[in-house]
C-alpha cells in the first residue's frame, strides 16, 4: 500500500490536498479552484488520494445518470509525525520540502496570474526572520503560534473573510556557527 506521504510526493496531489483542507469540494468546484489541471489528470489524482486513504467522500447526490461527489481530507492520514518520518532518507526529505515548495509556488503563481494584485492590501508576505532559541524557548514559541492558529480553525468563511495561505518553513541554521548546531553569541567585553 503507498503511504500518504508518498501520495503526497506529486505536486498536483499536494495542491488538491491543500485545497481541500477545511472545505470540501466537488470535483469541478476544485477544477475551478485549481484552474490549471486538466479535468482528467485532477479525477486520477483523485482516485489516487482516495484509494490511498488521504480523501474521503462526505456527501454524495445522484445528478444526471450518475453520482456527484463531495470530497473532503482524511486529517488522520496527512498527519505525520516523529514515527512517520523516522528512518526517512536525506534525499527523500529533500524530494518531500521539494514538492511543498512547487505546491507553495504553484499557490504563488496562482494568486500572481488572477489579477488585482496588491500586495499591501492583500497582506502578502514572505520573510525570513532569525532567532536565537533554546530548544526550551523554540517549543514554547511554536505553541503559542500553534494555539493562536487552532482558535483560528474553526472560523467559517463570511463576507469580511477571506482564505488565507498561513505556511511556515522553520529549519536550524547551524551555518558558520562553528558549534555543531548550538551556537552562541559572543558577549562584547
Amino acid at each position: 500500500m503507498t503511504l500518504p506521504r508518498d501520495l503526497l510526493l506529486h505536486p498536483i496531489r499536494l495542491r488538491i490536498v491543500q485545497a481541500l483542507v477545511g472545505r470540501p469540494m466537488k470535483p469541478l468546484e476544485l477544477l475551478d479552484h485549481l484552474g490549471d489541471v486538466p479535468q482528467a489528470s485532477l479525477y486520477r489524482h483523485i482516485k489516487q488520494l482516495e484509494g490511498g486513504g488521504v480523501l474521503q467522500v462526505v456527501d454524495e447526490r445522484p445528478v444526471r445518470g450518475g453520482v456527484e461527489r463531495t470530497y473532503a481530507v482524511n486529517e488522520d492520514a496527512v498527519q505525520l509525525g516523529a514515527a512517520d518520518l523516522d528512518g526517512t532518507s536525506p534525499a527523500d526529505h529533500m524530494r518531500y520540502f521539494s514538492t511543498f515548495l512547487g505546491a507553495l509556488m504553484a499557490d504563488y503563481a496562482a494568486y500572481l496570474d488572477g489579477g488585482g494584485v496588491d500586495m499591501v492590501n492583500d497582506r502578502v508576505g514572505y520573510r525570513q526572520v532569525p532567532l536565537w532559541l533554546s530548544d526550551e524557548e523554540f517549543d514554547e514559541l511554536t505553541a503559542e503560534m500553534g494555539d493562536a492558529v487552532r482558535r483560528r480553525l474553526d472560523n467559517q468563511p463570511g463576507p469580511q473573510r477571506r482564505r488565507r495561505l498561513f505556511t511556515t518553513i522553520v529549519m536550524p541554521d547551524d551555518r558558520g556557527s562553528g558549534s555543531g548546531g548550538r551556537a552562541t553569541p559572543q558577549a562584547d567585553s
